[in-house]
């Protein structure tokens, strides 16, 4: 017996726009543009996996079923009926347990627009489809990659279990599964090991779906989701901008928008704020103004594929506004801009001339570059909460560049003035005699009076207007709100507006935009630069901070 026991609610808000363009047979998707009309869309060969991934997961049914009066259905209904009849037995692409799970999402919460007027035997055939993708994932969804693809596979199957007549039997074991997944990969604080905010978001949003099909089907709510669930809230919360998106960093993008407060809102998990670290960030808000600081050592090894070399790197919104930014993640636009978006010169960090502070394996690999995991870099990372009168301060460190070149990095920020004032110093220091041997075995080639080139880099996003005043001692960035705020150092360094990129996802290329750099050397055993981010209202004279 086939068909439907229950039929959830759709989970996923499209975009009628978007769904008329795929109607006119452009496909944005992917990260890529692929004009095809009149083209069957299986036709098409896919520039890139992401490409691929997307258009064998069906999240594009989220936007044909959003056109008025739906007028996407047919579009919908052709689309399917050619990819059951190409790929339905169980063979070619998109037969990946997480992309057959997010597939039988969209398929079973958009079952009414997809069948009606059909015919029974193309209801039957829809049906059939649905089986063997559950079958299909009671056997593989162990093989999908830990972390997000796993979870997304066990959504496919648990949605399954609880709509499709017949498939009731794989509830329990999906349920077991589920709940060793919630123990293993995340952790106590509400974390997970990649430390991807927006991968994160999106295992949230997957078990606020969980638990709201098992309540609304009358099924028993396992208390492993419930509890990753209130973990997970807070930590989120604590990598919120106050514009509502979240730090982009480790291969994580801002968050679709709205995505974040719905499925806050949705857990009904209530606000609370954490103390210390959330999954390693770092938050200091005051007023309308949020900086949130990457304050842990990125993931290592085989896994770290998506990890980034930003450690003590920030970002700074005021308001609905981000200012400070980093580059983001370029896996969307290629290879060589995946790797670039790596680096730590794409972070608003200090980078060391030619070196990230975590850097890929030497040796030769089957790997391109641009996916390997980082082999070394941060292994102490550490933080301390400073005293600020009327504000909130922290004093950072890192040890990546210490293995190789004898130096830590120093960090110090404070938030004042109700967020009005951003002081910050940054430094690199060898601070005892094995590595004050090593920093001079490393510079022996240097002239005493050169030094090791270092630079702090504050990337702005791209709808922040820069402009040179005071004569070149500053720097005004003017927000699309006209709300002025002026970067100042103390003179240590050579200050200089360079071109920046900011990846977004939302677009077809990544975007051109500004960065700051104070640029400097390392004389003797240490340099240090200081620098402020102040509305005019609350400039004050250079900063003169101390690590």
């Amino acid at each position: 017996m086939q068909g439907f026991l229950w039929k959830p609610e759709v989970r996923f808000p499209g975009s009628a726009a978007r769904g008329r363009q795929l109607m006119a047979g452009n496909f944005r998707i992917g990260g890529a543009l692929i004009e095809a009309p009149d083209t069957c869309p299986w036709d098409i060969a896919a520039p890139n996996d992401d490409f691929e991934a997307a258009l064998h997961g069906f999240s594009w049914l989220d936007d044909l079923a959003a056109v008025p009066d739906n007028e996407g259905r047919a579009t919908a209904q052709l689309w399917l009926s050619q990819w059951i009849d190409r790929y339905g037995k169980g063979a070619g692409p998109g037969w990946s347990a997480d992309l057959t799970g997010r597939r039988q999402i969209r398929w079973i919460t958009h079952a009414l627009f997809l069948m009606n007027s059909q015919t029974p035997a193309e209801m039957r055939r829809f049906h059939l489809a649905l089986s063997r993708q559950t079958n299909f994932l009671g056997k593989r969804w162990k093989r999908a990659s830990a972390g997000l693809p796993r979870f997304e596979a066990l959504t496919g199957l648990i949605y399954s279990a609880c709509t499709l007549i017949g498939m009731e039997t794989a509830l329990d074991p999906a349920l077991n599964g589920l709940a060793r997944e919630c123990a293993t990969q995340i952790d106590a604080q509400g974390g997970i090991v990649t430390r991807n905010p927006e991968e994160l978001l999106e295992v949230f949003v997957l078990l606020t779906w969980i638990a709201q099909i098992l309540q609304e089907t009358g099924k028993r709510a396992d208390p492993a989701v419930d509890t990753a669930i209130m973990r997970i809230a807070p930590t989120l919360r604590a990598m919120r901008h106050a514009d509502g998106s979240l730090v982009r960093a480790h291969g994580g993008g801002r968050g679709a928008p709205g995505r974040l407060i719905g499925a806050l809102v949705q857990s009904g998990v209530r606000p609370s704020r954490i103390k210390g670290l959330a999954m390693g960030y770092a938050r200091m808000a005051s007023g309308r103004v949020t900086v949130i600081t990457d304050a842990a050592p990125p993931m290592m090894g085989p896994g770290s594929t998506n990890a980034h070399a930003g450690t003590l790197s920030f970002e700074m919104a005021s308001a609905n506004h981000p200012l400070i930014v980093n580059a983001g993640s370029g896996a969307a636009f290629g290879a060589s801009w995946r790797r670039a978006g790596r680096a730590t010169v794409s972070h608003s960090t200090v980078s060391l001339e030619g070196y990230s502070s975590s850097r890929f394996a030497h040796k030769a690999s089957d790997v391109p570059v641009e996916r390997q995991g980082f082999a070394e870099g941060p292994s102490d990372v550490s933080i301390q909460v400073s005293e600020v009168t009327g504000g909130e301060g922290i004093v950072l460190s890192h040890d990546g560049w210490r293995r190789t070149h004898g130096l830590v990095h120093l960090r110090s920020l404070t938030l004042e003035d109700h967020g009005n004032l951003l002081r910050g110093e940054d430094g690199l220091a060898a601070l005892d005699g094995d590595d004050r041997s090593r920093f001079t075995r490393v510079n022996r080639n240097l002239p005493s009076d050169v030094g090791l080139r270092f630079a702090a880099r504050f990337h702005l996003h791209p709808d922040v207007a820069v402009e040179l005043d005071m004569g070149g001692a500053a720097i005004s960035l003017t927000l699309p709100t006209d709300e002025v705020w002026v970067f100042r150092h103390g003179g240590e360094a050579e200050m200089s507006i360079m071109p920046s990129i900011y990846f977004d996802n939302t677009r077809l290329k990544p975007r051109a935009t500004k960065q700051i750099v104070l640029t400097s050397r390392v004389r003797g055993y240490g340099a240090a630069v200081s620098w402020s981010i102040a509305r005019p209202s609350a400039l004050l004279p250079a900063p003169d901070l101390s690590l």
